[in-house]
């Protein structure tokens, strides 16, 4: 009876015997695969049974039957291992599990088949059955063309005339639920490394993405970031343009190329060693001489010659000292090096020269390894130079990650602030013994004043000037006058005035100037000045005139200086202050209050080669200005005195201040005249502005006179007036007490060598008590 017969069977005893079979079946089969299931999980078998034996007691013995249980249940498809029952932690068996129990108490039976509404099992599901209600027979074979059935295929026959057996259809091994699972691992991981695949595809190529975009960045970023090896033309980076030119660095300065190579000796341009080197050496291109002013000497040297002279000694060296080459001068440093305090090296490729003239303390530094030297701070900027490991570099700046540096060799550049170490102060000197220029110091506050003398019978105004003044120190006549531009000398200089002065207990500085009398212009002063011969000819009257009455000192009182006059100038004081020296006469040397307008005076120069520098702190509103004001307001003599003392020591400095003021006169510009000015600084202004210089007793008579008042102009400083008469408007500023003496109190803070008056004459009785109060 085969499986189906008994599905179908309702006898029970049938059903229980092939039940008995099945069972002794399942048995032979079980012993079987235990066999195959020992071979076939050896290794899993013999891991259990290794830590089976690491385990103690009853628990580890059960473990070890479990397991075995399990690999024999594998491999026998659905044949079951009883399992033995669990152990309870005090040694007993467990007992089986029971089917749930309902809410009565009672065992909930096993399910059924589906009931029908009737109350019936549903039976089993039948064939289909056709239209006319029988079931459906079985397929036929299919019936040939003649209505026999086709016969059924044949086996292949072998070689040997027999049929080959029927392949059996090997029997499905029934398999447990383990083996399902493990089975469908296999289906379920494929799936999973289907998706994994999917997912690393899909990551590298968001990678590969990724790491073009970096590479394209990284491109762009190591052409703008990465070092640049481009080196920069040296020849252009030092300004050369032909192979004659020797490039120059001065300290942290690249000049001008404007040096050369001649005979084995390095010559530099004149204008070179004035600017940058030395400003004392001085050129005379209209006598083609080369002076350098000593203290108590002259330092004489011609074009083409080995030989020079010191005042009238005469010396020589075994080079041309002055050379010039198409219109321009060049000077031998070796002979700059003996009158000035520097040091230098000539290099190569290309010609070069390192002047170092600035002494002191320096920034240095060392280079930690070999590196590149920039023309500016950034990676991108081209190679000056090399610097070698150790070699040490004068620090210049910092300049965020960079140092701006100055190699031995003349290069200036620029060198990541990691590339150096050991930074450091040093105090860099090199043995040369400076000439010293004395001056004239008088042990007492100076009270100096002006007398305006225009002629010979003026100087016996002496006595009442004197009569009418308190406390003066010093007088200064106004005799000496520049009669033309080769330097001749007008003079109205009194012995008598000055024995007269001197019985008084005065010196006498006598004033000489380039106006008022023979010169006075800015050409004439110019075409004087230019010349050393004519320079000569005046200082020496100059100082004749001067020893022959016996004055004290001498007053430069100069102010048609223009621009291109100022280094003739500045060397005609150099020339006038050795003759002042060598003859013990006090030099003392007027100035406008410091502006930009009058740089070419050259007031530091001045402090060095003078005794005392004078500060004309009058004038700020002259005669030809094109507005009324305040001829010395407090602010403009400020300005005057610390402007000056930022260049010429405090204690050569005297202020001078106004004993006279202005009176202005105002009308309306006709039509006319606005046309004529029109384009010029005078259009700017439309009322026409005169004024008249009074003293402080003659304005005050005028303010009276018109019956006007005074009030105190506090931006000046001043009293001030003002009035109408005639279509006139008349204003005033008025110099007194009120605003002398705040000038006096600036001249006291600032601990200036003294005052100075202009003029002798226009003063009230009362400001000599005022200054009194300030000079003693």
């Amino acid at each position: 009876m085969d499986e189906k017969e008994i599905k179908r069977t309702t006898d029970p005893r049938k059903k229980t015997e092939w039940a008995k079979s099945a069972s002794n079946l399942q048995n032979q089969r079980r012993q079987e695969s235990s066999g195959r299931t020992e071979t076939e999980g050896g290794a899993r078998g013999q891991a259990s049974r290794e830590n089976a034996e690491t385990l103690s007691g009853k628990a580890a013995v059960e473990d070890r039957e479990r397991r075995r249980a399990r690999n024999a249940g594998s491999s026998a498809g659905k044949s079951k291992v009883r399992k033995r029952p669990a152990v309870s932690e005090d040694g007993q068996e467990r007992p089986k599990k029971r089917r749930p129990i309902s809410e009565d108490g009672q065992e909930r039976p096993k399910k059924r088949r589906p009931v029908s509404e009737d109350g019936q099992e549903r039976p089993k599901k039948r064939r289909p059955v056709s239209e006319d209600g029988q079931e459906r027979l079985k397929k036929r074979r299919p019936v040939s063309e003649d209505g026999q059935e086709r016969p059924k295929k044949r086996r292949p026959i072998s070689e040997d005339g027999q049929e080959r057996p029927k392949k059996r259809p090997q029997k499905a091994e029934k398999v447990s639920k383990n083996q399902k699972k493990q089975a469908a691992r296999p289906a379920a991981r494929k799936a999973q490394t289907k998706r994994k695949r999917k997912r690393r595809v899909g990551l590298m190529i968001l990678l590969l993405i990724i790491l073009g975009i970096a590479a394209i960045a990284g491109a762009f970023l190591w052409k703008k970031y990465s070092p640049s090896k481009e080196r920069m033309d040296v020849k252009k980076y030092y300004g050369i343009e032909n192979d004659s030119q020797m490039a120059i660095t001065v300290d942290d300065q690249i000049v001008e190329p404007h040096g050369m190579i001649s005979d084995g000796k390095a010559y530099v341009q004149y204008e070179v060693v004035r600017d940058y080197i030395n400003s004392r050496f001085y050129w005379d291109a209209n006598e083609n001489k080369l002076l350098y002013t000593l203290p108590t000497d002259i330092v004489t040297v011609e074009i083409g010659s080995k030989d020079y002279s010191v005042s009238k000694e005469k010396k020589s060296e075994d080079y041309v000292i002055l050379k010039t080459e198409e219109n321009t001068t060049y000077v031998a440093l070796d002979f700059i090096q003996q009158y000035t305090n520097i040091d230098y090296e000539v290099y190569d490729s290309p010609n070069r020269v390192m002047i170092t003239c600035d002494w002191g303390k320096k920034q240095v530094a060392t280079v930690k390894s070999d590196t590149q030297v920039r023309y500016r701070g950034g990676v991108k900027s081209p190679i000056v130079t090399d610097v070698k490991k150790k070699d040490e570099v004068i620090v210049l700046e910092n300049e965020q990650n960079w140092k701006k540096i100055l190699t031995k060799d003349g290069y200036i550049g620029y060198v990541k602030k990691n590339a150096l170490k050991n930074e450091k102060t040093k105090n860099v000197t090199r043995d040369f013994t400076e000439p010293e220029y004395t001056s004239i110091k008088k042990d007492y506050t100076i009270n100096m004043a002006w007398h305006n003398v225009t002629n010979s019978t003026a100087n016996s105004g002496l006595q009442q000037r004197l009569a009418d003044s308190k406390g003066l120190t010093t007088i200064v006549p106004t005799w000496f006058h520049v009669k033309d531009t080769e330097g001749n000398l007008e003079s109205i200089a009194s012995t008598d005035y000055v024995n007269y002065a001197h019985q008084a207990g005065l010196e006498v500085w006598a004033a000489i100037r380039d106006f008022d009398g023979g010169i006075g212009s800015n050409d004439e002063s110019l075409q004087l000045l230019s010349y050393s011969s004519r320079r000569e000819n005046l200082i020496n009257q100059l100082i004749g005139a001067v020893m022959q009455v016996g004055i004290d000192g001498i007053n430069v009182d100069f102010e048609k200086i223009s621009k291109d006059c100022g280094v003739h100038y500045i060397q005609f004081i150099r020339e006038l202050s050795v003759k002042c020296r060598q003859n013990g006469i006090v030099l003392s040397v007027d100035n406008y209050v410091p502006k930009g307008y009058n740089q070419q005076y050259n007031r530091k120069e001045q402090g060095v080669m003078a005794d005392y520098v004078i500060i004309m702190g009058y004038d700020e509103h002259n005669g030809s200005s094109l507005e009324a004001g305040s001829v010395s307001s407090y602010e403009f003599v400020k300005e005057g005195i610390e402007e000056t003392i930022k260049e010429v020591p405090a204690e050569k400095v005297i202020n001078g201040i106004p004993f006279f003021t202005r009176l202005w006169s105002e009308t309306p510009k006709t039509q006319e005249e606005l046309n004529q000015e029109a384009g010029t600084e005078a259009a700017d202004y439309p009322m026409k502005v005169t004024s008249e210089a009074l003293g402080m007793s003659t304005a005050r008579d005028k303010i009276s006179q018109a019956g006007a008042e005074t009030t105190l102009d506090e931006t000046t400083g001043n009293n001030y007036a003002t009035w109408e008469a005639d279509g006139v408007t008349y204003e005033i500023w008025l110099e007194d007490a009120t605003s002398i003496e705040p000038k006096l109190q600036l001249m006291k803070e600032n601990k200036l060598a003294g005052t100075a008056a202009w003029a002798l004459g226009q003063e009230s009785s009362d400001i000599w008590d005022l200054i009194l109060k300030y000079v003693n």
